[in-house]
């Protein structure tokens, strides 16, 4: 006899992934091109991977002491040492002091899903949290579940054709006074030493806690260590921060989600009672961490010829992607495309604006199946030999047609600063008293 569900006034919960990706798999069209993949590709058009990973787990399948055991709450020990030392300096004054430490976590996600879990319950300043634009759909659903404010800002600057690390001074001084500041991708980041030490001391002044998130170390320079400088700073200047370490992009271990939360603490006796907290939290969230990422991780950094290797394979990919910005923009030179191309080889890492406008990138969607986001950001390792023509060709066609192409210029005058009060809790997208919650509001419930 049919019965009715109790689950009848369950909704379809909104698509979760890529609306764009999707429209790339569906388009026939044979010359279309998905310049928004989030991991790094080679030259043959699929995910990268390290050669030192393959290597290494035919060394872990034949260690007799390998077993499939469930690793504890807080993860494997080893990786987490070996991956603090790797973001802060194995000689960093904090390691000396044993403030610092971590807890394993499935992924960059689940990293800033923990300690977002964390500051809601202990933190006790502001519940505004300062997120960049680009990460507001992921890590802000996360902060805003947990109860706080997200508030945007952006690095990129449209006018001048730069990542203008300036801003996050501004971005600093506005900002309530013990509120979070999320920084994605800080290796980036390079400022002169005196804008360092304003942006420090305004972050100190207004007690404002640091939630880093790094997403692939190593592929901005080349070299880990490199890329952690600006961490090292805020370590050697007395900071407490977390900090969201991915290191599945950086190994090309994509499917086994394998990150750490660091906590940088003021003294080991904070760290020790954060690290407890966080240890509860990750039994309930997930139970035990994956295993094999881990390992495979902790076997290359802690063998000194496998680290090399690993280093070596960095550096490549990273010289790979400095050529390939370098031939797109000579290419957009013989074309004679109208604008400045400059700044394509004057950003760093695996992700860079064009900075053509919307309906450029509309026109490059639409007409020459050249598939990038709204904002113009795209994967320079997307690019290979089999269609990097086609892909110039398609930019200078759409500049052509639409126009103009970009020129850096002065941006307007800027409008008074003016920090919105609790009030305009719908502007910032706070659910009302008695509105219906997120479809996505179990996943981060107690």
């Amino acid at each position: 006899m049919p019965t009715l569900s109790v689950f009848l006034d369950v909704p379809l919960a909104p698509k979760i992934g890529s609306k764009l990706l999707d429209e790339f798999k569906q388009d026939q069209n044979p010359n279309k091109v998905y310049l928004a993949y989030g991991v790094c590709m080679t030259g043959d058009g699929v995910p990268w991977l390290s050669p030192v990973v393959p290597k290494t787990l035919m060394k872990l399948a034949n260690d007799p002491s390998f077993s499939y055991e469930c690793q504890p709450e807080q993860g494997l020990d080893a990786f987490v040492r070996v991956t603090t030392e790797l973001l802060v300096g194995r000689h960093s004054p904090a390691i000396v002091d044993n403030r610092v430490g971590g807890v394993q976590t499935i992924g960059g996600n689940g990293a800033i899903q923990l300690g977002a879990k964390f500051l809601k319950d202990w933190y006790p300043g502001s519940r505004s949290v300062y997120i960049q634009s680009a990460q507001k759909d992921q890590h802000g659903l996360i902060f805003q579940e947990q109860g706080f404010i997200i508030r945007e800002y952006t690095i990129w600057d449209p006018y001048r054709l730069v990542s203008d690390v300036g801003k996050l001074i501004e971005v600093a001084e506005q900002a309530y006074d013990k509120s979070i500041l999320v920084i994605y991708n800080p290796e980036s980041f390079v400022l002169p030493r005196k804008k360092w030490m304003k942006l420090s001391k305004t972050i100190k002044k207004k007690q404002i806690f640091l939630f880093f998130d790094v997403p692939h170390q190593g592929f901005l320079s080349g070299d880990p260590d490199r890329d952690s400088k600006i961490l090292h700073y805020f370590v050697s200047h007395g900071f407490e921060f977390f900090c969201s370490q991915s290191l599945s992009n950086s190994f090309g271990l994509y499917d086994e989600r394998t990150s750490n939360l660091v906590v940088v603490a003021m003294n080991n006796k904070a760290l020790l009672c954060i690290r407890s907290q966080l240890t509860i939290y990750a039994r309930y969230l997930w139970g035990s961490p994956p295993a094999l990422g881990s390992r495979v991780i902790t076997t290359v950094l802690s063998n000194p010829a496998l680290r090399v290797e690993w280093k070596k394979s960095l550096r490549g990919m990273v010289e790979n992607i400095m050529l390939t910005r370098e031939k797109v923009k000579e290419k957009l030179r013989l074309l004679g495309t109208p604008g400045s191309w400059e700044h394509i080889t004057q950003q760093d890492g695996i992700h860079s604006f064009l900075g053509i406008s919307v309906d450029q990138v509309n026109y490059l969607v639409k007409k020459k199946h050249v598939y990038i986001p709204k904002s113009g950001q795209i994967n320079f390792t997307c690019i290979n030999s089999h269609n990097i023509d086609y892909i110039a060709q398609s930019i200078n066609e759409a500049i052509l047609a639409i126009g103009p192409g970009p020129e850096p210029r002065e941006p307007p005058p800027k409008p008074p600063p003016s920090r919105p009060d609790s009030k305009d809790s719908k502007l910032l997208g706070i659910k009302a008293p008695g509105a219906k919650p997120s479809p996505f509001a179990a996943l981060f419930r107690k």
